[in-house]
């Protein structure tokens, strides 16, 4: 779960990468790596870090970037069309067509739960966290915090996920895809 000092949209963003920083670093989560990073990220007042280096992206590698099958790859967007996301190249990854059609038009940490995201591939969770804060960056919501959070719950299509994950009105990963529009599936 989230830790408490951990208040804003862009705060928890910062904590998910710094997160992924320390799984980086130390092949774990490590609780104070990863809280040292994010206190570094808070105080460097940047926008968004880079993503994390890797010697190959996953579409060189020639496997999935969610379960790593070498077999029947497609292409697929980290952030769907029709949830907000951009036909480009930052947002085109490789995937099996088992997965992409079991995710279908979820988001990445919807579809995968609290527990599992934390087995997403480095570059791919760096360059959806990179997408993720521009969706919010655009839409204004970056700054929301825990005193606020009603105002992304009140539009957030992810409620009953929420319930389920027993973390409604509290600031958790599934506050980061709150950004994306709901599909015209979620809506009927």
């Amino acid at each position: 779960m989230t830790p408490a000092y951990v208040r804003t949209i862009r705060e928890e963003l910062f904590y998910e990468y710094a997160r992924l920083v320390s799984r980086s670093r130390f092949g774990t989560i490590e609780k104070g790596s990863t809280t040292d990073t994010f206190r570094e990220l808070c105080g460097t007042g940047v926008s968004f870090p880079e993503s994390i280096p890797e010697e190959r992206a996953p579409a060189e590698s020639g496997e999935c970037v969610y379960c790593g099958t070498p077999d029947n790859l497609t292409k697929d967007y980290l952030v769907p069309i029709t949830r907000g996301g951009t036909d480009s190249t930052d947002n085109e990854t490789t995937v099996c067509k088992l997965c992409k059609s079991s995710r279908g038009e979820k988001g990445i940490f919807e579809w995968l739960g609290l527990r599992e995201k934390n087995h997403l591939h480095r570059w791919t969770a760096s360059r959806y966290l990179k997408l993720l804060y521009l969706l919010h960056e655009q839409a204004g919501t970056l700054d929301i915090g825990v005193s606020t959070l009603n105002k992304l719950c009140a539009v957030c299509t992810l409620h009953d996920v929420c319930e389920r994950w027993n973390t409604v009105g509290r600031l958790t990963c599934l506050c980061l895809e709150s950004v994306l529009p709901a599909t015209s599936q979620a809506r009927a």
